[in-house]
């Protein structure tokens, strides 16, 4: 295996060891990039004359004795983070020409760390799908399969990790983009607590980039190693310094666990709102086997697990209440027509996109309090376990959908067809209570998909379920190369 495919963990201590340059990994990186990303399309923005500089920069930095946690490694950001000098438009055309002055601070902090950034990857329109394509950098295609999503938002930062663009990524989550991209490309991601890393700089243009608390949404390390997210969130984590950071110093728990035998494990692979399909549930069993064969304590089922069916109501309502704070008001207004058409007996999952849509603030301050007594029963909840295992999404990666209308869109689940969003729910288990979730591979689908699960930790906790999935990685392996 070649430097691309290496941890950033093995290049760290390569680089100490003076086996190797950040120059040399740089521009391998770069040659890798220029070769194969064609068919890929993860890198949306190369950055390749500046990468090169702080490369050198890095050796320099060595060469006097200096040292840093990510010194010297080639690394790629998300386009939706500012970066000075480069275009942010979350792939609006109308903001094509974009250009920030200043960094993220997640940019600042990986620099300050001294990660090369190579370049910036390939999102959805406006972040808002599990996709990734947009009318100004085109299609990202799975390196498993191109004729594939690579999945969203995150698509282009875990597309670039399978190829070996790079040993690390920082991206975004709000509806599974951290964790949908690792469970369709087969690595790793872990979204942290609500909270916990500042997202400052993180904005769609041509907003400032203000500091402030985005409901739902964090920012959070991509990896091939569950070792390398912990290295990632090390750096990323920690409080806006123009906010809380004036007053606060961060300081994790450590895991509640070292060793797999200790642990008490939730394991689901139903939800009462969609199927899991075949695959996703192979994957499932096939870590809840490694669990009860590694001597950890195993549950199928919990009275103390909050409603999954209220859960998916309440985080549909959140996440799409946001989504359309910005529409035009006349579109808004047919919004409101179509909401207030509604049975009052439709409790689909449709018609809470829509009452979501426009959710008065009233509204959203009950919907907010229920999400609040979800939040307290997952703290019952991790008092008699350390974490849940479930699915990310109910299949592995599928075709290239590029309808416009994502509403009318379907996910096929085994032969049967359901409503493209309904998917998120199992991304709203972590999300809709601020919960810390890691994503990571366990098995390939029968057509050789990759498939991931994600394993949910306590508030705050976020070793727990990072050091989990080092030691499921032990167990069944992690990270393969696509063919």
């Amino acid at each position: 295996m070649d430097w691309n495919f290496r941890t950033a963990e093995e290049l760290a201590a390569s680089l100490r060891a003076g086996e190797v340059t950040s120059a040399e990994l740089t521009d391998e990186a770069i040659a890798r990039i220029e070769r194969d990303d064609g068919a890929v399309n993860a890198i949306c923005v190369p950055d390749f004359d500046r990468a090169r500089a702080a490369a050198r920069a890095a050796d320099q930095a060595r060469a006097r004795g200096e040292d840093g946690p990510l010194l010297g490694i080639p690394v790629t950001v998300k386009e939706s983070y500012n970066i000075a000098g480069l275009p942010t438009t979350w792939g609006i055309p109308s903001h094509r020409d974009h250009l920030p002055d200043e960094d993220a601070v997640q940019v600042s902090r990986i620099k300050a760390a001294g990660a090369v950034v190579l370049g910036k990857t390939n999102v959805p329109l406006g972040l808002q799908d599990m996709q990734s394509f947009n009318e100004i950098y085109g299609t990202t295609n799975n390196p498993w399969d191109h004729g594939r999503t690579p999945g969203g938002s995150s698509g282009g930062s875990a597309a670039a990790l399978a190829s070996g663009f790079g040993a690390l990524s920082i991206g975004s989550d709000i509806a599974g983009s951290l964790r949908t991209p690792a469970h369709f490309c087969g690595v790793y991601a872990h979204k942290p607590t609500l909270g916990l890393a500042s997202s400052r700089g993180m904005v769609p243009p041509p907003a400032p980039a203000l500091p402030g608390d985005p409901d739902l949404a964090v920012v959070g390390p991509m990896a091939r190693t569950a070792r390398d997210l912990s290295l990632l969130l090390d750096v990323m984590a920690g409080p806006d310094p123009l906010t809380l950071g004036v007053a606060h110093d961060l300081r994790l728990p450590p895991a509640r666990h070292e060793r797999l035998r200790d642990f008490r494990v939730l394991v689901l692979d139903e939800h009462p709102l969609i199927p899991t399909g075949s695959a996703v549930r192979a994957g499932v069993n096939r870590v809840a086997d490694a669990l009860v064969d590694g001597g950890a304590r195993v549950a199928r089922h919990s009275p103390l697990l909050p409603d999954p069916a209220e859960a998916a109501v309440i985080y549909t309502q959140l996440l799409f209440s946001g989504s359309v704070a910005r529409f035009p008001v006349a579109a808004y207004e047919q919004l409101r027509i179509r909401a207030a058409g509604l049975s009052a007996d439709d409790r689909s999952l449709d018609a809470a996109r829509l009452r979501g849509m426009v959710l008065s603030h009233r509204d959203w301050i009950e919907a907010n309090g229920r999400r609040e007594l979800h939040r307290h029963g997952w703290r019952r909840l991790f008092a008699e376990f350390d974490a849940v295992v479930c699915p990310i999404t109910p299949t592995p990666a599928f075709p290239h959908d590029h309808d416009p209308d994502l509403l009318e869109r379907r996910i096929d689940i085994d032969g049967v067809e359901y409503p493209y969003f309904d998917q998120l729910v199992w991304a709203g288990q972590a999300t809709m209570p601020g919960l810390p979730a890691t994503a990571v591979p366990a098995g390939r689908s029968p057509e050789g998909l990759p498939v991931g699960v994600q394993l949910i930790g306590p508030m705050f906790e976020d070793r727990t379920p990072l050091r989990l999935a080092e030691l499921l990685e032990q167990e069944i392996g992690g990270f393969q190369v696509p063919k």
